[in-house]
């Protein structure tokens, strides 16, 4: 097992993303319980992304230096120590505090993918990142599940769960990563980090050099319309679901939203483990990233007009597909880019992820606090269409 880091890479990031999936449904009820309004909720949750903003570049730029696996275990003691915080927290500014600490903590799935392209091959490292997909769709289906069945006994469970299952990924770190892994034959030497070499919050000017190139600005700009769409939704789905939706005669809560999150985790799981690849074969990927946009902006509309679960029911199949869009522009982004640009282009796609999931929420929370629960949903189908609607250079 030490001869090869790619299985304990796996099993560090599958546990890191059912930690966050488990916290994802739960994180509003446990918030309002404190006395949160949603406005507030969004705020909390975008702390999470604003310390990933800041911290990220230097958590990057230390792992060049010190190695991987450092910073990996510092990064997953972080956020060991904010589910500790988040469970036992007694106020709201312990919550923030909680979530600021996990978040300037945060670079777990950046520093994995960067292991990974330290230790594999240029022509395996498609395959190797493949990893990381699967990790996501099991975390996206397992993690709001167990969020949801344990919330029944109690909010602390969930999270707890989070927490053991975060020092199980410091203990695989520890124990099963190679702390000097050898490069294979044609992997340079030196500070790599293909997984997303991003630059600092004050060298932002030097990421507007990518905007200005016709083959990148579109596909940048599809991007973070889908990603801040789809923020919104993730930021508000909670809290709408609450004020929407009733299952035996009771509101919607973690258990209800958790499930719906698994459903969802379910349909992006068949899509994204085997039909992906045949769909692009067959379709090429501009076509079936159009296809997904149709997919996210009709969902989001019918959302806005749902009333009932079975409707909900709906309304997730309708909406799976865009799970397409952003690998896919992911995809066409790498392209586009030149071969020694990959990290810092995969790095501004991580930024530009963190710097919607600062906006979204907010805005979600803005939203449903003044009652405007459709509006919420067309506003996110709106940004999605907005992407949509985004020329492409002809290629």
């Amino acid at each position: 097992m030490r001869s090869s880091p790619l299985l304990p890479i796996f099993l560090i990031v599958m546990v890191d993303i059912l930690g966050y999936t488990i916290i994802l449904p739960l994180l509003p009820f446990y918030a309002e319980r404190l006395g949160a309004s949603p406005a507030t909720i969004g705020a909390i949750v975008a702390v999470y992304a604003l310390g990933q903003l800041v911290s990220g570049p230097i958590i990057g730029n230390l792992s060049d230096h010190f190695g991987r696996r450092p910073l990996l275990l510092i990064s997953q003691v972080g956020t060991f120590i904010g589910f500790l915080m988040l469970a036992y927290a007694t106020s709201l500014p312990v919550v923030f505090a909680a979530r600021a600490v996990d978040g300037v903590t945060a670079g777990n799935l950046s520093l994995a993918q960067a292991y990974i392209s330290d230790v594999t091959k240029p022509e395996d490292r498609a395959r190797a990142f493949g990893m990381i997909g699967i990790a996501f769709g099991a975390g996206f289906l397992l993690g709001p599940a167990i969020s949801g069945t344990l919330a029944v006994f109690g909010y602390q469970y969930p999270i707890l769960a989070a927490a053991g299952l975060s020092a199980l990924s410091i203990a695989a770190t520890y124990f099963l990563l190679p702390e000097n892994p050898p490069r294979p034959e044609g992997v340079e030497s030196g500070p790599v980090a293909p997984g997303g070499k991003r630059l600092s919050i004050l060298e932002w000017n030097r990421y507007l050099d990518y905007f200005k190139r016709p083959e990148l600005a579109p596909l940048l700009a599809k991007f973070f319309s889908y990603v801040l769409s789809f923020g919104l939704f993730t930021g508000g789905f909670a809290l709408f679901c609450e004020r929407r939706y009733t299952w035996n005669g009771q509101p919607f809560g973690p258990r209800e939203v958790g499930y719906a999150f698994a459903f969802a985790g379910l349909l992006g799981g068949i899509l994204q483990g085997g039909l992906l690849g045949r769909l692009i074969k067959r379709f090429g990927e501009r076509p079936l990233m159009a296809a997904g946009f149709v997919s996210v902006v009709a969902g989001y509309v019918a959302l806005g007009f749902s009333y009932t679960v079975a409707s909900l029911a709906l309304v997730t199949v309708i909406s799976a597909f865009g799970g397409v869009v952003r690998p896919i522009v992911t995809s066409l982004i790498t392209q586009a880019a030149g071969r020694q640009e990959q990290g810092t282009v995969l790095g501004l796609t991580q930024s530009l992820t963190s710097v919607a999931l600062i906006l979204a929420p907010i805005t979600a929370g803005v939203l449903i606090e003044n009652h405007l629960l459709t509006t919420w949903a067309l506003v996110a189908a709106v940004i999605a269409a907005a992407g949509w609607l985004v020329p492409l250079r002809r290629s």
